[in-house]
Order: C-alpha cells, then structure tokens, then sequence
C-alpha cells in the first residue's frame, strides 16, 4: 500500500508542474470540479502521448530480430 501511494503522490506532483493542477482558488464545488477534471484528462493524455513516443524512440533504436 505505501508504494502505490508514493505513486500517486508522484503522480500529482508532475499534474500540478505540467497541467496547473494547483492553479485554481476553490470558490464553488462545480467550478472546482471542472478544473481538476480538466487538469487530470489533460494529465492523462499527456501520459499517453509521452508512452507511445518512448515506444516509438526504443522501436527506432532496437536492432532488428532475425526470425527464421
């Protein structure tokens, strides 16, 4: 449980650094709601679009497999 939570908490230090996670003063629970749904999909598919261009560079470097 410790290390998915040190996980989590690395999680929402790189969505409040990239996404402005941390950038909105809470007035009203909609208001709030919005922004860190908003902050969290735009975290996502930052994540996602970091991941395919990782497999993109290691399919571009590995050398290729000989198969008979």
């Amino acid at each position: 449980v410790a290390g998915s939570r040190w996980a989590v908490e690395e999680c929402f230090q790189t969505a409040k650094q990239e996404c402005g996670l941390d950038d909105y003063q809470v007035r009203r629970y909609p208001g709030w709601h919005r922004h860190i749904t908003l902050a969290m999909a735009a975290h996502a598919c930052l994540t996602v679009l970091r991941a395919r261009a990782l497999d993109t560079e290691k399919a571009e470097t590995d050398p290729p497999s000989s198969s008979p």
